[in-house]
């Protein structure tokens, strides 16, 4: 039986740094340093570094008007993405730890707090705290992010007492500072970097009470664009990293990486094959008649869910159909592009 290796949380309050990376975010940045500024943390102990990556619009302008409350401003020019930011600044910090923060990410104000006390345990290298998306719309796609979020989350909190999760929020992550080395500008780092502590003998743990909120994507369109980014990244990511799935050295790790990662971002094969596996057998069997018919009904329910919801109707299942679909469409369009070798350099915001 596995065991439950719980973290040694205690009263722990080292000196901070929160990095914000930014590109053309003047409608949030504003609101995002304000609620740093907020957060019920030593004054003393904190440090905010916004680094705007060659932003066109006022991003800049409104960043400077905080300065003089001690957040300091950064310009990566030209602009070359949040991985190449990141790596810029972080020789500048002062902090023992490095809180990482998207500049629409609306912190709790103990959520600081919350994921630092995580390092009292000396074999802890990185924390994520819980992310929680808003949906006040009440849009299907918001609907669906918001479940897969859930789902996340479970398995988050499953995998800390196991030992290290294998997926984290960008937007609220905390590494030690000296576990932190430059990465490749094409590697995503909030996969990379857990993936390197892990491999270092530390811990990448779930911290719960650590919250985060950010509005879900409302049009099915930038949805789909950010998880094929998203995947794509994930993909060369695993590529990079593919020294963890070893079983030989890594065992359990090496599972939950395959089973949570690699076989959830390879689901579409498996979808397309039982399919047509479905279609040949079909006269052998009622079983194999009627599992056919499930799954066209599966599909066209996805197909006709945006259908309904433009004449007022919405149906909870067909609306996580819609998105499980979504998601496993988006995961073949970056594993085509992943074998063409294409990938993804700048760093596109999430539009909430």
């Amino acid at each position: 039986m596995l065991s439950n290796k719980k973290v040694n949380k205690g009263e722990h309050e080292p000196s901070v740094t929160i990095l914000i990376a930014a590109y053309n975010e003047e409608k949030n940045i504003g609101k995002t340093i304000e609620n740093k500024l907020e957060l019920n943390y030593p004054v003393e102990k904190r440090e905010i570094i916004v680094i705007s990556d060659g932003s066109t619009d006022k991003t800049d302008v409104v960043v400077k008007q905080y300065e003089s409350q001690g957040v300091r401003f950064v310009r990566q020019e030209p602009r070359a993405g949040k991985t190449a930011a990141l790596n810029m600044v972080i020789p500048m910090a002062h902090g023992e730890v490095l809180v990482f923060s998207d500049a629409n990410s609306m912190y709790a104000p103990d959520a600081l707090t919350r994921l630092v006390q995580n390092f009292n345990d000396p074999q802890v290298g990185y924390v994520t705290g819980k992310m929680i998306y808003i949906n006040p719309d009440g849009s299907t796609i918001g609907d669906g992010c918001t479940a897969y979020m859930k789902y996340e989350n479970l398995l988050r909190r499953i995998e800390t007492k196991l030992g290290s999760i294998v997926g984290v929020d960008g937007g609220i992550d905390a590494v030690r500072k000296e576990l932190y080395n430059p990465m490749s500008p094409d590697q995503i780092p909030d996969f990379v970097l857990p993936l390197r502590v892990v491999e270092g003998g530390y811990r990448v743990v779930y911290e719960p009470q650590a919250l985060l909120k950010e509005f879900s994507l409302k049009d099915p369109r930038d949805e789909y664009q950010m998880r094929v980014r998203v995947s794509l990244r994930t993909l060369w990511a695993l590529s990079d990293m593919r020294q963890l799935l070893s079983f030989k050295k890594h065992r359990l790790f090496a599972w939950q990486l395959w089973s949570h990662k690699v076989l959830r971002y390879m689901g579409f094969i498996f979808l397309i094959g039982a399919y047509f596996t479905n279609v040949a057998l079909w006269s052998e069997n009622i079983f194999y008649k009627l599992f056919f018919v499930l799954q066209n009904m599966a599909y066209l329910g996805a197909i006709v869910s945006p259908l309904l919801e433009k004449i007022g109707y919405q149906f909870n299942i067909l609306n996580l159909l819609r998105y499980f679909v979504l998601l496993n469409l988006a995961s073949a369009h970056a594993f085509f592009k992943f074998l063409l070798r294409h990938k993804q350099v700048i760093w596109t915001p999430r539009k909430g």
